[in-house]
This record gives structure tokens, C-alpha cells and sequence, in this order.
């Protein structure tokens, strides 16, 4: 079956590695790169015939990457990060290019190998961290945009990289080349700016109409890959090409729509892309020379990272930014392995010399998810011995809180209640580790401290000492104890209210002082029997005795020593059990023109009114001298039969059907 074997191979073992990588908790990328290391060409297991055609196929994934990046980052996401992008880039990549030749030279190369080096490692890869972003969740955070931003110049520098170097072994530098060079990306970037604005958009509305998914999907396949081919030919990069691409769509009414389709078909390609690195790994060639390969690692993981994190923040980036910049780009790019390529071509660096770079590139790349998803817990760290500088915070007022809400946590449940929170006018703040969610409670208008809650320097910007309550959103029992011990150190007195993930850890808490247990699933369930015993006619008392006493029995150990806290919360659920009706009065009812005095609502129906909504006012506890009108919403509390009763006095021949209720 020739290349459909190796694919078929390839896909299995990058499941089977991948479902290992997500047992143990380590990225989907490490698993795919352990899938091609094992069917490699250097492990002696089965191997993949067509190791230069998984290659090519692997270029596509990584234009499909790119095509998508294009498609989610339009153009006004990277504005605030084009200083960075077109001024500190090059700047970094001559820092870098500097490092490389002094370790070069360290080690007793030649400054032509040295040089080689340097713009080798200068590149990141593109690939690795869009990929890692993606599965951390982190893509639109300002540190991404940077990130991105700098990495498109990159993928440019490679252009003249592969012009300029090869030259400088012959007395020529090649300036007519790069100046044809640049002419060429120009002339590209006009052109699909004019034309890709105009026609693209066009395009894709009239595929849209025809209503068919298949045709939509192959259209902007062929957008983005063509593209891309289109650039490859005239001499620049095939994965730019589909960057482009996807930037113009993105401004179209169709740019969300494409990203969705188009995702399924990236990640595939994009697994193909990540077993080719693997595959490149020669374990052999990594234990003959383990000691050289490691050094290298450390110190342009090390130099690199510094690098980036000195650019970052030269251009006034702070807080956890250029912490997360330098602990993203670090690694050596997809783009260096073609560099080399040529520098092999063209007798610049030995094979040795590639065969090393080679190996620190991919290592450097399989380390990148593990280094960069450290960037949290070193941001909370680096704060903690450096407490002179303030914690990265959005919108907290300098003067800080007073009597308000802590919320650990900035999840699904933690916005939740934050936006109800900030609805009624009550003062919180959120503690969040994960940056995507920093960025959305940015946008959101939500006050947040970024770290992690559980350490107490966190909990102090948070100003726990000041605060009214806490309420623990985290889901993992670890977090949400160390939270409350924490808490506790600093604030005895605090009330605490936690989430937890079962009955086991209600005496845990309840040990730790903590006011009140939430039990997410416990509190689902409850409310899906309340609403199927209301859809089979159980009367309201019934439901509240079953609920409540199975509650009782739940939370039997936090509510044993707090009877007042107990009575209250048996209240409070006993009044949301009532059936409040509201019930529309129709022009043609008994009861418009009477007062409810004259009406003797209650003697004769049985239900009581307790409102009533008069256009946008409402009329709470009515007395008997208000006088109904038509079209009046009347609110009700009564069995079954009290509230027929009522809706015939309203006007209404079929209660079941006609009746508003707003419950």
C-alpha cells in the first residue's frame, strides 16, 4: 500500500502515544513525536518506508497551521504588537545569531560552522509553540500575540538566511538575490491584499449559497494551500503563503466558519508534521554524543530564553509576558532543519555538524510543552522571593478592596459568579493561574490577580485580609485545601465556602473550618428531581420533604453544629419549591374591573396572589383595594385545582396551553 501504510502506522502509534501522554498528564505533541521516534528509521522497530513523503505531507500541516493562524488573528490583534514584531525580532535575532557564534568558537569551530550556528538557533519553531499555545489554551492572551507576532518575522528571515549564507563561502554576497527577494514578497503582499479583500470574500459567499459543506471545506483548502504554492514559486515561504491567506479571510464574513472546517484537517496533517520530527531523532548518534547534545540544550535554551525575555521586556512588556515569551521561544524551529539542509548542500557545515543541530533542535522541541506550561507556577514563584514586585492584576483599583468576595478560581463557575456579582453591584475579585482566562476576564471589565491562590502572596494582592468571603471554584480537592490552609494562616476569621468533587471530602473541610460544601454533580442532580417530580404532578410540599431530607443526609456532618445555619437553609429551599405562577388577565375574564376586595380571589379559587405586574411596575403584596385591569400579570401560589379555578376567573379556557407562566 506504499504511503498509505506508513500513514495508517503513523496515525495508530500517535493514538496509542498520545492516549499514554494524556494518562499521565503531558501534552498530545510529546506523544506524537514518541510515535514517529518509534517508527523511525534509527529504533530498529517497524519502520516507515517513505520517511521523505511523510516529510512533504508534514509541510502541509504546518501551511495548515498557519492557514488557521491567519484565519483566528486578524490583522487588529497584531497592532499591539508590531514594535516587537518588526523592531525587536531582528534584534533578537542577532542576539541569538552572537550566542551561537560564541559557542561555536567555545567549542573550536571555525567562525564559517560558528556563524552557521548562531542563524540556525535564532529561529523558534513556529509549529511547537502554536501547537502548545493551543493546547494550553492560551492562544489570544497578549503573550501569544507577541509570540506570533515575532515568529512571522522569522519565518520571513528565513528567505534571506537561505540567500545570504550559502554565499559567504564565495567572494559574492548575493545582494541582487535578496534584493529580488524582497521585490518578489512585496509585490505578493500587495497582491493578495488588493485582490484576496476583493475576490476571496466573494468566493466564498457564492460556495456559501450553493449550501454545501464539502464544496465550502475543499474551497478554502484550495485557498490556503494554493496560496502557499503560489509563494513557494516565486521564491518565498510555502507556510507564509497560507498565513497570508488566512489573515485575508479572516476579515471576511466567512472567517469563523472556515477556522471550524478547516481544524479537523490541520490537526491531522499537523500530527504528521510532529512524527516526522521524531523521526529524525537518531538515538544512536544522542548516546555517542549525550554529553554535546545536553550542553548544547542547556545553554541555547538557557541564552535563548534570556534573550527573548531581555527584547520583551526592553519594549515595555511586563508581569508574567516576558517570562512567558522566553519560556515559549527557547526551542530551535522546524525552519532551521531546511537552513541546515542547505548549509549541508552547499559544504557551509559538515554532516556531523547537522547531525548535531538536529538533535539539539528536537529535543529542544519536545521539551518546549513541558518548559512553557511552567510559565504560571515560575511567575507565582519569581513573585514570592521578589515581593517588591507587584503581581500582574487587571482592573483592581490601586487602593485595593474592602468587604468584598474572593473568588479562587476563574473557570466556568468562577464567572459565573463574578457576573453576578458585578450585575448587583457587590465588590470581588477573581485569583486565576490559567492567562487565557486572565485575558478573557480582561476583556470583560472583571478584576483578577494572576497566580496561583495557593500561595499566600496571591491571596495577599487579592486582599484576603480585608475580604468578607471566600469562595474556592477550583475543582481539584489538592488546590481547593491548600487554598483554605492558606487562607486560614492569614485570615482566621474568614468565612470560606468550597467546591468539592464528592461526599468524601465533607468532613474533610468541615475539619478545616470551612463554612459551607458545594457538591457541583449533588446540586445537578437535585435540581433535575425537583423538575421531573414537578412534570409528574408530585405537590410541592412532597418534592421539598424528598429533597431536603436527602440533603439532610448529605451534609449531615458540616450542618450538625450550625442548627440557626440549618433552619435558614431549609427556609430558603422550602421557598424556592413553591410553584409561582404568573398569570396573564385577558380582556374578556371575570376578574378586569374588580378589586381583588370584590374579587374574593382567595375564597373562592383558593390560591393567593402575592403580585402583580402592571405594564413595567411591579405591585408586590397587593392589597384588597387594587383594582385588576385587563392584560395585568397576576402572580399566584395554589395547588392545581386553585390555579384552574383562577385561570377560568382570567379569561383562559385551556390553562395547559395558553397560560404564561414565568417561573
Amino acid at each position: 500500500m506504499g504511503i498509505a501504510t506508513d500513514i495508517i502506522l503513523i496515525v495508530v502509534a500517535a493514538f496509542c502515544c498520545g492516549l499514554l501522554m494524556q494518562r499521565i498528564g503531558q501534552p498530545l505533541i510529546l506523544g506524537y513525536i514518541a510515535a514517529g521516534i518509534a517508527l523511525g528509521p534509527h529504533t530498529g522497530l517497524t519502520t516507515v518506508a517513505n520517511i521523505h513523503d511523510i516529510e512533504l505531507l508534514a509541510e502541509i500541516g504546518v501551511a495548515l497551521l498557519l492557514f488557521a493562524l491567519g484565519l483566528e488573528f486578524s490583522s487588529k490583534d497584531l497592532k499591539p504588537v508590531k514594535k516587537i514584531a518588526i523592531i525587536g525580532t531582528p534584534l533578537q535575532m542577532g542576539l541569538t545569531t552572537a550566542l551561537g557564534f560564541v559557542i561555536g568558537k567555545t567549542l573550536g569551530w571555525g567562525w564559517l560552522p560558528a556563524l552557521w550556528l548562531g542563524a540556525l538557533i535564532s529561529l523558534s519553531s513556529t509549529m511547537v509553540i502554536l501547537k502548545t499555545l493551543m493546547n494550553q489554551g492560551w492562544m489570544g492572551t497578549l503573550s501569544s500575540k507577541v509570540m506570533v507576532g515575532m515568529l512571522i518575522i522569522q519565518d520571513l528571515a528565513v528567505v534571506p538566511f537561505m540567500i545570504i549564507l550559502p554565499q559567504l563561502s564565495t567572494p559574492g554576497m548575493g545582494l541582487d538575490n535578496l534584493g529580488a527577494a524582497a521585490a518578489k514578497a512585496t509585490i505578493f503582499l500587495v497582491a493578495m491584499i488588493f485582490l484576496g479583500t476583493r475576490l476571496l470574500p466573494r468566493l466564498l459567499a457564492h460556495i456559501a449559497r450553493l449550501g454545501s459543506r464539502e464544496l465550502f471545506l475543499l474551497a478554502i483548502t484550495a485557498i490556503g494551500l494554493g496560496i502557499g504554492y503560489l509563494t513557494y514559486l516565486v521564491g518565498l515561504s510555502f507556510a507564509f503563503g497560507a498565513f497570508v491567506a488566512g489573515m485575508v479571510l479572516s476579515e471576511s464574513d466567512y472567517g469563523h466558519q472556515a477556522l471550524s472546517d478547516i481544524i479537523p484537517l490541520r490537526d491531522l496533517f499537523g500530527l504528521l508534521f510532529f512524527a516526522s520530527v521524531g523521526m529524525l531523532l537518531d538515538l544512536t548518534f544522542l548516546r555517542d554524543h549525550l554529553g554535546a547534545v545536553l550542553l548544547l540544550v542547556t545553554v541555547i535554551s538557557l541564552g535563548k530564553g534570556l534573550i527573548f525575555m531581555g527584547v520583551t521586556r526592553l519594549f515595555g512588556y511586563g508581569n508574567v509576558v516576558p517570562l512567558a515569551v522566553g519560556l515559549g521561544l527557547f526551542q530551535v524551529g522546524e525552519f532551521s532543519f531546511v537552513l541546515a539542509r542547505v548549509g549541508v548542500a552547499t559544504a557551509s557545515i559538515s554532516h556531523d555538524l547537522y547531525s548535531l543541530l538536529l538533535t539539539t533542535a528536537v529535543l529542544t522541541m519536545v521539551l518546549t510543552p513541558i518548559v512553557s506550561g511552567l510559565t504560571p507556577r515560575l511567575y507565582t514563584l519569581k513573585k514570592r522571593w521578589f515581593r517588591h514586585e507587584p503581581l500582574e492584576t487587571v482592573n483592581v483599583p490601586e487602593e485595593g478592596f474592602q468587604d468584598h468576595v474572593v473568588i479562587a478560581g476563574g473557570g466556568r463557575v468562577g464567572r459565573h459568579i463574578a457576573s453576578a456579582l458585578k450585575a448587583m453591584g457587590l465588590p470581588f475579585v477573581i485569583i486565576e493561574l490559567d492567562q487565557r482566562r486572565v485575558e478573557l476576564a480582561r476583556q470583560d471589565n472583571l478584576p483578577v490577580v494572576f497566580g496561583d491562590a495557593c500561595h499566600e502572596i496571591v491571596l495577599e494582592a487579592a486582599d484576603i485580609l480585608r475580604a468578607r468571603l471566600l469562595l474556592i471554584t477550583l475543582p481539584g480537592p489538592v488546590e481547593a485545601r491548600s487554598v483554605v490552609t492558606h487562607a486560614r494562616n492569614m485570615a482566621e476569621d474568614i468565612t470560606i465556602i468550597t467546591r468539592a468533587s464528592g461526599r468524601e471530602f465533607i468532613e474533610i473541610f468541615k475539619d478545616m473550618n470551612v463554612s459551607e460544601v458545594i457538591l457541583p454533580e449533588f446540586e445537578a442532580g437535585q435540581e433535575m428531581t425537583r423538575k421531573a417530580l414537578l412534570h409528574l404532578r408530585v405537590p410541592p410540599t412532597e418534592i421539598q420533604h424528598q429533597t431536603e431530607t436527602l440533603r439532610q443526609k448529605i451534609f449531615a456532618p458540616m450542618l450538625g453544629d450550625h442548627e440557626q445555619m440549618t433552619t435558614l437553609g431549609q427556609l430558603s429551599r422550602a421557598e424556592q419549591q413553591f410553584d409561582l405562577q404568573w398569570v396573564r388577565l385577558e380582556p374578556s375574564g371575570a376578574l378586569v374591573g374588580c378589586t381583588l376586595g370584590e374579587a374574593r380571589i382567595r375564597t373562592e379559587t383558593g390560591v393567593s396572589v402575592v403580585g402583580v405586574l402592571r405594564g413595567e411596575t411591579l405591585i408586590p403584596n397587593p392589597d384588597a383595594d387594587l383594582r385588576l385591569l385587563a392584560c395585568d400579570l397576576v402572580a399566584i401560589i395554589g395547588t392545581d385545582d386553585a390555579r384552574s379555578l383562577f385561570q377560568a376567573l382570567a379569561g383562559i379556557n385551556t390553562p395547559d396551553l395558553d397560560t404564561e407562566v414565568l417561573e
